[in-house]
């Protein structure tokens, strides 16, 4: 029974506020509602990081078919060049978008093309072309490892010798290379790129390669004429020569000065010949034995007695005398000797390349001293001392390699910089705020700010609410929980209790109750129930006709 008057009175209740206000308390309700759901959604969302950034359309589609596909929350920013996954998932899914070669960045197909190729019917012109595209193909997916560089287009041209031609045509190349947001490359590594190209195709020279970045820039130019490649790379050699000088003076003299403080300039004169220079010297006090001829001759003859010629003289005699009839004898001898000396020779070749230096001038700016007050509020500027300044050019000499028979110079002066002047490095606002990452705070200060509003809700538009509901309530339910017919302003008459009437005078600070065992008696109570009192009666009753009705019932009930 208790059970079911607490029921019918709050029904009553909701009956006595009317459909505007109850209206009104339903559209908050539902808006709390609504907002507490997105709150505990954004606050129970998964972190969210990026798993590729600047795509092209075509791979986010393939991506984003595939994160459909493994049922995987995705955000898409950025026009759809930026997908984000949850920060869990996310090295997972690189490795699975890596097994679908994903994503592709426009790569071209290297040597992949002869696995889908039909061996059988394809002509020599169609191997040709394929095998060109190939290497295309796997020199693109090389330079795109390089550092900076997100994409590479390579074209080879490789001419074909004609049969029975004697002229012959060098292969050549152009690179396009889409780089990574605002970087660029450096010289270095242009040439690097020339190179590994130029090795990688037979009788590829590395002038013969032309490269271009994504905002139509040339990093490098193919030259036909073998010394106008020379002399680039001469100015090249010049430039980083001097760029070298000007980074040795500087770090050298801000670790005492102050970093921001020293400025420098460098010009180098350099020969830019070649020159292959051959000496020969010879030596006339030095005498070397080249070589040594001896020649020793003897000579000795005698003369026999003649005889007349017979026939006996061709005989062969075995008596006949060895010594025949001799005459006369002579002998002679003779010495000669011839030496040979080699005087010392020297011969000195010697190969001047390009590049040397033949003056350096260098040109130094250093900043003053700035002394602070005793205060140390204020600071005073003077020059540096000729002590000083003969410390920082006998530095500046040496660290350039001065040399007075080139006729070198090197002129240091001390002059005020601009304060205005800052060389420390500002940290880019978009990538960092106050040491953390950007995203990270934004979504903190989102979470942060979607509770503030939350609080000031409650606290400035529900809690009043709720509050004048609960005193409604308090007002126009009796103790036994019936309703109770109140009538606005003060000194108004109220209905309370089982078929009584409690009339309150304007003014009077308690409230008189009259109880009646019976129906009500006006006779009864005539002398003390005023007429205007019972005026505002009728017109509460007019105004609240349900609410009185259902009063009147609850007193016949309880009669009953």
């Amino acid at each position: 029974m208790a059970y079911g008057v607490e029921v019918n009175a709050f029904l009553q209740m909701l009956r006595g506020l009317g459909p505007m206000r109850l209206a009104a308390i339903a559209g908050v309700g539902i808006s709390v509602l609504g907002f507490f759901i997105y709150l505990m959604s954004r606050v129970a969302a998964p972190q969210m990081e990026l798993l590729y950034g600047d795509l092209d359309l075509s791979d986010s589609k393939q991506i984003i078919e595939r994160l459909t596909t493994e049922k995987v929350p995705y955000e898409l920013r950025k026009e759809g060049t930026e997908i984000w996954v949850p920060k869990d998932r996310k090295l997972d899914l690189r490795v699975r978008m890596a097994e679908q070669a994903l994503p592709s960045g426009g790569r071209m197909a290297g040597y992949e093309l002869f696995d889908k190729q039909d061996a059988f019917g394809t002509t020599s012109f169609q191997q040709n072309m394929t095998m060109v595209r190939a290497m295309e193909g796997e020199l693109a997916k090389t330079i795109r490892s390089i550092d900076k560089v997100k994409a590479a287009r390579v074209h080879l041209v490789l001419p074909k010798r004609e049969a029975f031609s004697r002229d012959t045509q060098e292969p050549s190349a152009s690179v396009i290379l889409k780089m990574q947001g605002n970087q660029r490359l450096e010289k270095g590594q242009v040439l690097a790129i020339q190179h590994l190209i130029a090795a990688a195709v037979p009788k590829m020279k590395p002038s013969r390669i032309s490269i271009v970045d994504d905002k139509g820039t040339l990093l490098a130019k193919g030259f036909d004429n073998s010394q106008e490649y020379l002399a680039q790379t001469a100015e090249e050699m010049r430039l980083n020569y001097e760029a070298r000088l000007v980074k040795t003076i500087e770090d050298l003299l801000e670790r005492s000065l102050g970093p921001g403080r020293v400025r420098a300039e460098v010009n180098v004169e350099m020969d830019m010949s070649r020159a292959v220079t051959t000496e020969e010297s010879y030596d006339p006090e030095t005498k070397v034995v080249r070589s040594q001829v001896t020649i020793n001759e003897g000579e000795q003859s005698q003369d026999a007695e003649p005889t007349p010629v017979t026939v006996q003289q061709n005989l062969p005699d075995p008596n006949a005398s060895a010594n025949g009839n001799l005459r006369s004898s002579s002998k002679s001898s003779k010495n000669q000797e011839t030496v040979n000396y080699e005087i010392s020779k020297k011969t000195k070749n010697t190969v001047r390349e390009i590049g040397e230096v033949r003056k350096v001038s260098a040109a130094v700016l250093v900043d003053g001293v700035r002394e602070k007050s005793a205060d140390g509020k204020q600071s005073t500027y003077r020059e540096r001392t000729p002590e000083e300044m003969a410390q920082i050019e006998a530095l500046v000499k040496s660290a350039i390699g001065f040399s007075k028979d080139r006729e070198d110079q090197v002129k240091v002066a001390s002059m005020a910089f601009y304060k205005g002047e800052e060389l420390d490095q500002i940290e880019d606002p978009s990538e960092f705020i106050f040491g953390m990452r950007r995203d990270f705070v934004e979504k903190i200060a989102s979470n942060l700010g979607l509770s503030i509003v939350a609080i000031l809700f409650l606290l400035l538009v529900l809690r009043p609410l709720i509050s004048r509901a609960i005193e409604s309530m308090q007002g126009q339910v009796g103790p036994d929980g019936r309703r109770l017919l109140t009538a606005e302003g003060g000194g108004m008459p109220q209905l309370t209790g089982p078929g009584a009437v409690a009339l309150a005078a304007p003014g009077l600070g308690e409230e008189e109750e009259v109880i009646a065992d019976e129906l009500i008696d006006i006779d009864k109570v005539e002398g003390r129930v005023k007429a205007s009192s019972i005026r505002k009666i009728g017109e509460i009753v007019e105004k609240h006709p349900e609410e009185a009705l259902s009063i009147i019932r609850s007193w016949l009930y309880q009669e009953n």
